[in-house]
């Protein structure tokens, strides 16, 4: 396998990946709306580009502007495939979660390091069709765009609440909470914050070569807690909102510092090691899904 290029970074984009609560970014300039036609269907929404803190910024509601779409059902590979094809090389994640730790408290925020997946109908790789290909996961989130975001978060938090950096995200089906029985269970594995959506993303960011992170927003413990009241939508919805004002915030402070460092990640060259099948073997139809990723290891699949 020959070794890639080192991507070219100077005219990438960064990814904004909006969850619950979080359908649209303030301060985002010259805002064009694109429809993209994906390998895979259609995104969850159009996505906006436009300029946010120096950079271009490709945003993308992942339940659709409306909430349409369940965690099960976010058409995971569509999205992540159309940022990929708008030149997106940083992806970053605001989602809500709930707490596993007694430390990370309702509207704190956690950027994790790890994840454990209990998820069980969810799409996990672009590959198969008779392309294999076999990517490193030991650290599943960047750690570079993690600390960028860490670093940009920290001092944006609000009074009493705290951003964390490091800990595990458990990702579970949904859309039902957890029994008490399975939160006293991810509590004993060491997990810390449990949520639905951000283990299909960054698996698939990773095949993409696109460097992934997560801002966990905590909305409320989960029920292990029995000192608390059970989780209800209406208490999660009230902290979704006051967590997105924060999250808006740190995203335009990360774009800030992506478009100063335009940081290289190691997801970068993801696939360089990764890909087992060679090109000959893959079917026609099969390349010119996986094109996007594969050209720079495979060259250009000819339509």
């Amino acid at each position: 396998m020959s070794s890639s290029p080192i991507p070219k970074l100077d005219e990438a984009r960064l990814g904004v990946l909006g969850g619950s609560g979080l359908y649209a970014i303030e301060g985002l300039k010259d805002i064009e709306e694109l429809k993209v036609q994906t390998p895979f269907g259609p995104p969850s929404d159009r996505l906006l580009a436009g300029k946010l803190g120096g950079i271009e910024v490709v945003f993308l509601a992942r339940h659709g502007s409306h909430h349409t779409f369940t965690p099960t059902e976010v058409p995971y590979q569509a999205n992540i495939w159309a940022m990929r094809s708008l030149g997106v090389r940083w992806l970053l994640a605001p989602s809500a979660v709930g707490s596993l730790q007694e430390q990370v408290r309702p509207l704190d925020m956690v950027v994790p390091d790890q994840f454990i997946d209990r998820t069980h109908q969810r799409p996990l790789t672009f590959f198969g069709d008779g392309a294999v290909a076999h990517v490193a996961m030991a650290d599943p989130f960047c750690n570079t765009l993690s600390r960028v975001l860490a670093d940009a978060g920290e001092s944006l938090m609000p009074e009493g609440r705290q951003l964390h950096r490091g800990g595990t995200y458990l990702a579970m089906e949904g859309p039902a909470f957890s029994t008490r029985a399975e939160s006293n269970l991810y509590r004993s594995w060491g997990c810390t914050v449990i949520g639905m959506t951000n283990h299909t993303e960054a698996r698939l960011a990773r095949e993409a070569e696109i460097a992934y992170a997560s801002l966990s927003m905590a909305t409320d413990y989960d029920c292990w807690h029995s000192d608390k009241e059970e989780v209800t939508v209406e208490k999660v919805l009230e902290n979704l909102k006051a967590n997105a004002i924060v999250a808006k915030e740190i995203v335009y402070a990360t774009a800030k510092k992506i478009a100063e460092s335009r940081p290289l990640s190691k997801a970068h060259n993801s696939l360089r090691d990764g890909l087992m099948t060679t090109k000959e073997r893959i079917p026609d139809s099969t390349r010119q899904k996986l094109d996007l990723f594969t050209s720079p290891y495979w060259g250009k699949f000819n339509y």
